[in-house]
């Protein structure tokens, strides 16, 4: 059986653009909920990107539902694919990765398995999995779904959700937390730089950010 549903309205520009300048792992300081797990990991190095989920879910061998969505994708999406449990079969290969590029995807998020390392390097597609197989899924034409709600690195992810990964991993957040989020994150990253210049005159860490006054607090309150 298949589930053919639209694709979803596309997060804008400037929020998107807002987003990328946040680090997943900056936003990991405050916010709690919509991180995938730590083995969904980047297969390129030197990657940033934040875009429009696009959702499919594919089981076993039959990754039919990929290519169906290969074309339906526009600039600016990300393919986020639920594999169902399945660890074997790549969802994803040279062949989809060049073809999701000229289709404008910024990225590709798998709960499973890639393969073609090598093509993929070449191709540039940053691409997240659980690991590389050496056995691929088939177009075997039995089921799949697309643009439905789908489980990714234990998220739940909805068509149309904001994506944001990094090599330290998969963040998953609804587009209207985005602006807030963002903006903590971006005030957050530049405080850092203001501390670390500030170590690199000689002032340490803990007296910057107030670790060494709240422990003398402490203390003197054990005191008593």
């Amino acid at each position: 059986m298949f589930v053919i549903n639209e694709p979803p309205p596309q997060i804008a520009a400037d929020m998107v653009a807002l987003l990328r300048q946040a680090e997943p792992a900056t936003i990991g300081h405050f916010r709690h909920v919509g991180f995938m797990d730590p083995d969904v990991r980047s297969l390129l190095s030197g990657h940033r990107i934040a875009g429009t989920a696009v959702t499919v879910r594919c089981a076993g061998l039959d990754t039919t539902i990929v290519h169906y969505a290969l074309g339906r994708l526009r600039p600016g999406d990300v393919l986020v694919i639920d594999r169902a449990g399945d660890m074997r079969h790549a969802a994803c290969g040279g062949g989809v990765a060049f073809a999701a590029r000229a289709a404008g995807c910024v990225g590709i998020v798998i709960d499973g398995m890639a393969t073609d390392i090598d093509e993929l390097r070449e191709y540039g597609l940053p691409v997240w999995a659980r690991g590389l197989s050496t056995v691929t899924g088939k177009r075997l034409f039995l089921h799949g779904e697309f643009g439905t709600p789908v489980s990714c690195g234990g998220v739940a992810v909805t068509a149309g959700d904001a994506i944001l990964a990094d090599e330290n991993g998969v963040l998953v957040m609804p587009p209207g937390d985005i602006k807030a989020a963002a903006e903590r994150a971006i005030g957050m990253q530049q405080a850092e730089k203001v501390s670390l210049a500030r170590i690199a005159k000689g002032e340490r860490l803990p007296d910057i950010n107030g670790t060494n006054a709240r422990i003398a607090e402490i203390l003197e309150q054990q005191k008593g």
